[in-house]
């Protein structure tokens, strides 16, 4: 009896047998995939359960929250900003928002935030929930926070700053938090089920999220990497149904450009899909010269803390990293989600591809890896 719902174009049929075998060989609880291919959605399937206390069935657009494939949602939208000539990524932060300037923090560029090597991972000040819900006193923590090395010259991933400071640039330029600048611009638009900031409509039918057991912990409370995560212990983790963990509508609602969006497979395949071929009659959103730009090595290799987790970062976005997150090729960029979370979009192969699943297994995980290697071998690769 199949597990799964959906369909999958002639010569995509690998990805659909793959799927398949995820919900028999990992401990899969509800999932989906989406893949369009020329602007076109040539994949779509989705399985499993939404909600396994009560055993509610995953639908076609049911969304799960995706981690930090919000990353990647935040980076279209200054992108498009730079595309557009309102923003200048190689600018020092500070033309745009002045009070950033300050405390060493006078030559970081946006590039160097997209890139994880501003030298702001986590702040010193210690923000209550309340208070990152709030947006204000996150900026002016981001405002006096002095950078643990010189800006530029290393990297190490900026869990949560990441989204706060590309979003507040994109707040000073266009009015609006990038939450709501994404849905605007883009996400409205184009009527794609992807959110930084959960509406209360869709709260009930959202799939909540479960740990796979044995997952990786983290680190002690003081670990930086912790820290990072945890925006120093405001958010739970795991913690999945604690006060402020991931299942929590007060978390899922507000935003957290980092790490906080919610998402289905189709609003995240069609957001990469629309930025490298267009979709549903629209003209691709970022033109060959701006994914050139966005696609180009930035990061790589051991990060600040001396870890090589064999990922490479461009502008925002992941990049084809074999070791870690391989997709495509060198024209391949996304992001991943804490889980198995997994988007990318290529404009060389023209493909846009999500898989989100709530049974959260790991990061680097090979649900998703399985998934692209197969679509790979479907579009001849």
């Amino acid at each position: 009896m199949e597990r799964y719902s959906g369909w999958a174009d002639e010569g995509f049929g690998g990805v659909a047998e793959v799927f398949a075998r995820n919900f028999e060989e990992f401990p899969e609880l509800g999932a989906a995939v989406t893949v369009f291919a020329g602007g076109r959605k040539v994949v779509e399937l989705w399985g499993g359960v939404a909600d396994q206390g009560s055993g509610r069935a995953r639908e076609r657009d049911t969304a799960v929250p995706v981690f930090s494939c919000a990353k990647g949602i935040v980076s279209v939208c200054a992108h498009l900003l730079a595309q557009e000539g309102r923003l200048d990524l190689d600018a020092p932060v500070s033309r745009y928002w002045p009070e950033f300037g300050r405390y060493g923090k006078e030559a970081i560029t946006c590039r160097m935030v997209l890139g994880h090597r501003a030298g702001v991972p986590v702040l010193d000040r210690v923000l209550t929930f309340e208070e990152i819900a709030d947006w204000a006193p996150v900026i002016r923590g981001i405002e006096g926070q002095t950078p643990l090395w010189e800006p530029g010259v290393s990297y190490e991933y900026h869990g949560h700053v990441f989204g706060f400071l590309i979003g507040e640039v994109i707040r000073r330029i266009t009015g609006h938090t990038p939450g709501a600048y994404f849905r605007r611009a883009v996400g409205d638009p184009l009527g794609l089920r992807a959110w930084i900031g959960l509406p209360t409509a869709e709260l009930a039918g959202r799939a909540r999220l479960v740990e796979a057991e044995g997952r990786p912990g983290m680190p002690g409370p003081e670990h930086l990497l912790t820290r990072i995560v945890t925006m120093n212990g405001a958010l739970a983790f795991p913690g999945l149904e604690e006060p402020h963990g991931w299942n929590d509508p007060a978390l899922l609602g507000m935003e957290l450009p980092g790490a906080g969006a919610t998402a289905s497979a189709s609003g995240l395949a069609g957001l990469y899909a629309a930025a490298v071929t267009g979709i549903e009659g629209h003209r691709r959103l970022l033109n060959p010269e701006t994914v050139t730009d966005a696609v180009r090595e930035l990061s790589s290799g051991k990060g600040w803390l001396g870890f090589d987790m064999g990922a490479r970062w461009g502008s925002g976005f992941l990049l084809d990293s074999p070791s870690f997150r391989p997709m495509l090729g060198e024209r391949s960029f996304g992001n991943d989600g804490s889980g198995g979370q997994f988007a990318f979009g290529d404009d060389e192969f023209g493909v846009g591809f999500a898989y989100v699943a709530n049974r959260m297994i790991g990061h680097g995980d090979a649900r998703a890896t399985r998934l692209v290697a197969a679509l790979r071998e479907s579009l001849g690769g």
